[in-house]
């Protein structure tokens, strides 16, 4: 946090207008040492569970933002579960879902998947994110050719639709694997992309739940890789490959509407787009967040000895975007899933 931030929130649990949870009574809340970056004052201890020192897990509410205010919250705090990406088109939101209230967001069944504009929970603001400026590039169709951005706007709208229709989150990933392939083919020649996203073949490629955990642990072993080693945690990998047909490969069909709407989500307001070289470096980067939550769900059927069911769904989304949006390096990330760029 900033140290304005810091100072006033210091001051507030000093004079006893803030306290931290009863969880953590006896710790300082406030982490300060010269290993933070240059604009961190501080950061939030955390206590044994891993929450914050002051999220109440009684009301499961931030105390600070109960007690003081949204005013009173550092930056992170009042971004996430926030992901956003601001280019000359507009302000881009996703979300994090490793916020539990987001990923319960992905079980919803009153609301269609799209793309919606405006919404009211997000008014304009200075979204804290990506940054893409007029002197940036943007978006790669392949290594060597630029989208503009209403061709790159139909493709990210073309991915969310796909993965509306489809009817798995595999079969949506496949499908976007074909289309990337063939739009990338594109040369130009007056052809606008826009039009040659339009003329992307409109049937769905079919795709079974794999019948093995081996690609999706590769996978995971990847974006681990990609974590800094002071964030890596210890390997915990023993009995997964077991417990995915035990537990989770079975049950995993069912739950097809909540995984398509993770995938979209992945696909919408994407910093791979940006940092990656390709939309085939994109749809790497949804089939690997795929991937990470069959192995986190095997974890989670694997610690619980029970299949797989909602709620050990909704934790394996969790971790799985734990380790997408918080531990991992999105550049890192980008860098590897573009090595598919050479094989289409």
């Amino acid at each position: 946090m900033a140290l304005p931030v810091y100072r006033s929130l210091k001051e507030a649990v000093a004079t006893g207008r803030l306290k931290t949870s009863p969880e953590a009574a006896g710790l300082d809340p406030f982490v300060v040492n010269p290993e933070l970056p240059e604009d961190e004052a501080a950061i939030f201890e955390r206590v044994d569970s891993g929450a914050c020192v002051f999220f109440d897990r009684e009301s499961r509410l931030c105390v600070v933002h109960r007690d003081l205010g949204e005013d009173a919250l550092a930056t992170t705090c009042r971004t996430f579960p926030r992901l956003a990406v601001q280019d000359s088109r507009g302000t881009f939101i996703t979300l994090s879902h490793f916020c539990p209230t987001a990923a319960g967001q992905l079980f919803r069944e009153d609301v269609p998947l799209a793309i919606v504009d405006g919404p009211g929970a997000f008014p304009p603001a200075d979204y804290d994110g990506l940054t893409v400026t007029e002197g940036d590039l943007p978006p790669l169709l392949r290594p060597d050719v630029l989208m503009d951005a209403e061709g790159y706007t139909a493709w990210e709208r073309h991915m969310v639709t796909v993965c509306a229709a489809a009817e798995s989150a595999e079969s949506a990933v496949a499908t976007l694997v074909r289309d990337a392939s063939v739009l990338r083919t594109w040369t130009g020649g007056g052809d606008p992309l826009h039009a040659a996203v339009a003329r992307l073949p409109q049937d769905r490629v079919p795709a079974p739940t794999p019948f093995a955990l081996d690609a999706s642990l590769l996978a995971h072993a990847e974006a681990m890789s990609c974590v800094p080693d002071d964030l890596k945690p210890e390997p915990d990998e023993d009995g997964l490959a077991e417990a995915y047909p035990r537990f989770v490969r079975d049950a995993w069909p069912s739950f097809s509407r909540v995984l398509r709407y993770y995938v979209a989500a992945k696909a919408f307001a994407s910093w791979t787009a940006y940092q990656g070289r390709g939309v085939a470096s994109i749809v790497r980067g949804l089939d690997s967040a795929l991937a990470l939550v069959r192995v986190e769900a095997a974890r989670q059927c694997r610690d619980a000895g029970g299949a797989l069911d909602a709620d050990r769904l909704k934790e394996a989304i969790r971790q799985a975007d734990f380790i997408l949006n918080h531990l991992a390096t999105g550049d890192a990330l980008a860098e590897a899933w573009s090595n598919v760029e050479g094989g289409l």
